[in-house]
């Protein structure tokens, strides 16, 4: 890991130069390579230069089981890079003198409360977006992932029980539901729900002609695409592109987090209002000069860790996080950006203010090579660096990694001690409680036990004895990540406690098993 050097940006108001070059002029037949050889259906791609739509395009289908194409107005979800969405929510209410990026959350959230009294009096608004809580990676996040029946009120009272892994302002770990606690925050502040702050404040006065997160909108509007993914496999990223359920999404209560639905022209919009740090093309401002400046300032240094082999010439000398992008450069030059994930959909956005430039890419998969490809052949382009096939390396690694993967699942399953179980089977079962997530029941059927998730619908499995007394919950949903579920007895042989982790050694951090801790409420 490279060391992190202390670096201030300063944010310039002049004028940029001009792009060093337009995009490609082979662009259209790039992107349809990419998506080609990726087995992606669709994607959307658009590209901004010095105020100037230049590309707002879709590629592809919306859906592997339709014909009908995606363009312009196909509605894709692009997953965190939601977050400067809301942090752009926020900053309507700074610039109305509502509330002040240093406040703190007590002031504005009653009853807020993180598992430190002294950080919950600490926190501050600008704290909530920069992934320096002290909360471990992904902590909490199963409390809307895959789905959740939670209320963002019911996220925000459960926050206290999420016990931190570093101090407060340490270090970087990134997270979600701060981003649930932001929108919360939100509505209380304006009265209305985040949703509705977001169409009213957000997406309207900004010009936004189809991007939403009122979920129900999403899955009613005609032209969305739908969600594709690798599933069923011994991990994740194996087997051929599916059709994925696209219910099968974050709870609502996680929307401020990433559930915002964009098409091209949108994400064009997105970069135009970006780049003119909060003007609207000729229609005032989103937000204030002042608050533009704000979410570009870099708050949190990210520890650096290059990808292997070739890709490593794409590793940063300095990176950090500021209220919803990543601040970092590319062989030295400064770009600001995020990636988003939301199981069946990725996306980038990425800005070059230098050059006053930007571009989104976002996906209906999870493939690796159209996005990461296609954004550093972007980025070469418009930073006047020789022109290379970047999709091939990121590829490759993706599909190294995988293998490694699957090789060490089938290494670990192979010998398990023909030990256990070492209770009779209604021993195990009943119901058991999490203090942040909430309740598991085992049961007990003629096949033998079953879990039930309580707080994420439809996340049930069998438990098929591992060895000792571990089992496996190969869920129904094959989305879901597989678990060890580790039943602990006292010394009077019954359970005392039921530990979790995960099955793959790549499965997405948001699937945060190892920070559950489920006692019993009532057993046999």
């Amino acid at each position: 890991m490279k060391r992190l050097l202390p670096l201030v940006l300063v944010f310039s108001t002049c004028v940029a130069a001009p792009a060093l070059a337009a995009p490609p002029a082979n662009i259209d037949a790039r992107i349809e390579e990419l998506r080609t050889l990726s087995d992606t259906p669709g994607m959307a791609v658009a590209i901004v230069e010095d105020g100037e739509v230049m590309l707002a395009k879709g590629y592809g289908v919306r859906s592997i089981r339709s014909d009908k194409k995606a363009d312009a107005d196909t509605l894709f979800m692009i997953g965190s890079t939601g977050k400067a969405f809301t942090s752009a929510a926020l900053a309507t209410l700074v610039d109305a003198g509502k509330i002040g990026w240093d406040d703190k959350v007590i002031d504005h959230l009653p009853g807020f409360q993180m598992y430190d009294a002294w950080v919950s009096r600490e926190m501050t608004v600008r704290d909530l977006l920069v992934h320096r809580s002290g909360l471990g990676l992904g902590a909490g996040d199963m409390m809307i992932v895959p789905r959740s029946n939670l209320s963002r009120q019911d996220v925000v009272e459960r926050l206290r029980y999420l016990k931190p892994a570093t101090s407060f302002r340490s270090g970087y770990a990134y997270d979600n539901i701060l981003y649930i606690v932001a929108g919360r925050l939100i509505e209380v502040v304006s009265g209305q729900r985040w949703e509705d702050y977001m169409r009213d404040h957000v997406f309207k006065p900004g010009g936004f002609a189809s991007a939403t997160a009122d979920k129900d909108r999403q899955l009613s509007a005609p032209n969305r695409a739908q969600p594709h993914g690798r599933v069923g496999g011994p991990v994740r990223g194996t087997g051929p592109i599916k059709l994925l359920d696209e219910t099968d999404r974050l709870g609502q209560a996680g929307a401020p987090a990433g559930l915002i639905a964009a098409s091209a022209k949108d994400l064009a919009r997105w970069l135009q209002i970006q780049l003119a740090h909060g003007a609207i093309p000729a229609d005032g401002r989103l937000y204030s000069e002042a608050a533009a400046k704000e979410m570009w300032t870099p708050v949190t240094p990210v520890p650096i860790e290059p990808w292997p082999g070739v890709l490593a010439e794409t590793a940063p000398h300095f990176a950090a996080y500021a209220l919803g992008w990543d601040v970092q450069d590319y062989k030295g030059h400064k770009i600001v950006w995020h990636a988003g994930g939301l199981f069946g959909f990725t996306t980038v956005v990425v800005m070059i203010p230098e050059k006053n430039v930007g571009f989104a890419i976002s996906i209906n998969s999870e493939e690796i090579e159209p996005r990461y490809g296609l954004m550093y052949e972007l980025l070469d382009q418009y930073l006047g660096l020789p022109q290379r096939d970047w999709a091939k390396p990121f590829g490759d690694f993706k599909r190294d990694r995988i293998a490694a993967a699957e090789k060490l699942v089938a290494e670990t399953q192979a010998k398990p001690a023909a030990i256990g179980p070492s209770l009779p089977l209604d021993r195990y079962v009943g119901t058991y409680r999490d203090p942040w997530y909430g309740d598991i029941a085992v049961t007990q059927a003629a096949e033998g036990l079953r879990v039930d998730f309580k707080t994420t619908p439809n996340m049930q499995a069998p438990l098929k004895h591992y060895q000792y007394d571990t089992f496996i919950a190969r869920f129904t949903d094959p989305s879901i990540e597989p678990a060890y579920l580790t039943f602990s007895l006292d010394a009077e042989g019954k359970v005392e406690r039921i530990t979790a982790k995960p099955v793959s050694p790549i499965a997405d951090f948001s699937f945060d098993y190892q920070d559950l801790l489920f006692t019993p409420v009532t057993t046999k």
